[in-house]
């Protein structure tokens, strides 16, 4: 049975503080040397303060969102579980996502260490609705917030004999227990993209969902949103990122060659060795769906490619 929740985020207006009141108050811990100007302009963002963004209509669906509930209550996430998806959510608790960083290195002329907490107050965030599609043949809709990769490439200047980038997840086997039961995996998770993938506009770095920041088992603090290729090359909670001139290994190729390529492209007359990709089960419902080409997003990446990238 599905039942309707107001979402975390959503205040009633009953509830809101009244603005005369709220700046009443400045003006009171100002006065009383609580708070001054200076502290105005440094003070950090409350992270929950950027949340909901505003929703780029770039973007549409042909299918109604997925429940926040699905989409947080069904996650692919090995490090945590490797088998119930299901069981994700409640094997998060001791995963620490603050403070964060993220190491950028490699062929680049600005390497530099970011703070999560100051990408978020850098570049402007806006929310997406995507389609995400699994390998496993199942699928979603989701408003991911976030902004484009490229705005964080081009802050780093890349070589110009950069031609790919190697993504790393973070790796913590004591917050992570799905590392521990599983230790014949080649952990850290890693992930790529060729260049000008991770340049276009629709590769998102994503730090919130539904209108709050990123949950843990969605990979919090911070993840890619790859939407024209399966869901495994959206990698979660990334911790650095490598610029190179060679085509990096990544976690599923190395496992299965034959299964998961570097591209992993969504076509649909291509199919997965064990299974087809024809059509796809839509979460929660599983209402069963025909597989867009590039997951509906030819018209944007088709260009990329000559048709043998899968």
């Amino acid at each position: 049975m599905l039942i309707k929740v107001r979402k975390g985020w959503e205040l009633p207006e009953r509830d809101a503080t009244p603005e005369s009141t709220y700046l009443n108050r400045r003006q009171i811990l100002k006065a009383a040397g609580m708070l001054t100007t200076g502290s105005l302009l440094a003070a950090p963002a409350d992270p929950k303060s950027l949340y909901p963004a505003k929703r780029n209509p770039e973007f549409t669906l042909d299918r109604p969102v997925t429940e926040d509930w699905a989409a947080t209550g069904y996650n692919n996430f090995y490090e945590f579980d490797p088998n119930d998806k299901q069981a994700v959510k409640d094997l998060v608790g001791k995963f620490q996502t603050s403070p964060w960083q993220i190491e950028v290195t490699g062929m680049v002329n600005k390497p530099k260490t970011f703070d999560v907490d100051e990408i978020t107050r850098t570049y402007p965030l806006e929310e997406r609705l995507y389609r995400f599609r699994c390998v496993e043949a199942w699928s979603m809709a989701v408003p991911w917030t976030g902004f484009p990769l490229s705005h964080l490439i081009k802050a780093v200047e890349p070589k110009s004999t950069a031609k790919y980038i190697r993504f790393v997840t973070a790796s913590k086997p004591k917050e992570m227990p799905g590392m521990v039961r599983t230790p014949w995996y080649p952990w850290p998770y890693h992930e790529g993209l060729r260049m000008d993938e991770a340049m276009h506009d629709l590769t998102l770095v994503a730090t919130g969902l539904y209108g709050k920041p990123m949950p843990k088992q969605n990979g919090a603090p911070i993840r890619l949103v790859v939407p024209w290729k399966y869901g495994y090359k959206s990698i979660k909670s990334i911790v650095k990122m490598e610029f190179t001139d060679k085509e990096p290994p990544t976690f599923w190729n190395k496992l299965q060659s034959s299964e998961y390529g570097f591209y992993s492209n969504v076509i649909p007359t291509k199919a997965h060795p064990r299974w087809s990709q024809a059509t796809e089960k839509v979460i929660p419902t599983m209402e069963r769906r025909p597989t867009l080409m590039y997951n509906g997003y030819e018209k944007y990446v088709a260009g990329l490619y000559n048709g043998k990238e899968f």
